[in-house]
């Protein structure tokens, strides 16, 4: 099982560079950022994770910059929006975005995507939170066929535009992992259908080793290879027994989650889920 960090990177918590140095250092296999564009001042929308919205989901900086940063001091380490919101962004600009991050890092890019949940924040950028799920499926359909080839060209009910060409391309190819996140059972549909891994949050979206055979049913009966398809939890048990048990039944990631501050209060933290790693992987 491989293990990652998040953080919502802001501009007052340690920097994405050094947290990807640092993590780099630990061992860990990625690091991932969250997406925000906006938080709308209304609030009609709850929280998913229940009372008020923290903080850092108001200043998290725009993933694939801080990515980038990180992607130019750091070798090894696997970089990836935790979760990039497609569904607020123009498909062909997402499509440069991605390609030119996984030409930086040399092909370390993970694509982590999802529909969303703040339905203001969505309808700012036009999108309608009843069709969301359509227009995501369409984008990211859309970006595929961009990155595998020369000409591209894409008519769908939201997408649409006529033979074009743009580069770069992907290092990865077909195109960088695309995990897709999400509650059960619509964020596992999108995920069969559309991409390489489902992550849902855990301790909210859904026990991952509880949901794990019927996930892999699901995908059977739509056509996918059930073991091509990675399973992996966005927010990590705190301890050794829980992440010993996503190891046992063969999760593929577990993602620890940092908090919004400096360095020094964060380093102690990654060092904790560093041990844990090491109790798990030797």
């Amino acid at each position: 099982m491989h293990f990652g960090v998040m953080m919502f990177v802001t501009d007052y918590s340690m920097s994405a560079p050094d947290l990807a140095v640092a993590a780099e250092e630990r061992g860990f296999e990625s690091i991932w950022i969250p997406e925000h564009s906006h938080i709308p001042t209304s609030r009609k929308t709850p929280f998913p994770g229940g009372g008020e919205l923290p903080k850092p989901y108001y200043d998290v900086m725009d993933p694939f910059i801080a990515l980038a940063a990180a992607a130019s001091v750091t070798k090894t380490i696997k970089l990836a929006t935790g979760i990039c919101l497609v569904i607020q962004r123009d498909p062909l600009q997402t499509a440069k975005e991605v390609a030119t991050l996984d030409q930086i890092s040399g092909g370390r890019f993970i694509f982590g995507v999802g529909a969303g949940w703040n339905l203001e924040e969505m309808a700012d950028h036009g999108t309608d939170p009843q069709t969301r799920g359509r227009l995501m499926n369409e984008r990211i359909e859309a970006m595929k066929i961009i990155w595998a080839n020369d000409k591209a060209e894409y008519h769908g009910e939201f997408v649409n535009f006529d033979e074009m060409m743009t580069y770069p391309k992907p290092v990865q190819q077909p195109h960088p992992p695309i995990v897709v996140g999400g509650g059960f059972p619509h964020g596992a549909r999108r995920a069969i259908a559309l991409g390489d891994e489902w992550m849902p949050v855990g301790g909210r979206d859904a026990d991952v080793v509880n949901i794990k055979s019927q996930f892999r049913q699901m995908a059977a009966e739509a056509g996918r290879e059930p073991d091509s398809l990675g399973l992996s939890v966005y927010g990590a048990p705190s301890d050794v027994d829980g992440n010993k048990r996503l190891a046992d039944n063969g999760i593929t990631r577990s993602v620890f989650r940092l908090p919004s501050e400096q360095t020094d209060a964060v380093l102690p933290l990654l060092d904790k889920a560093a041990d844990i790693m090491r109790q798990i992987t030797g």
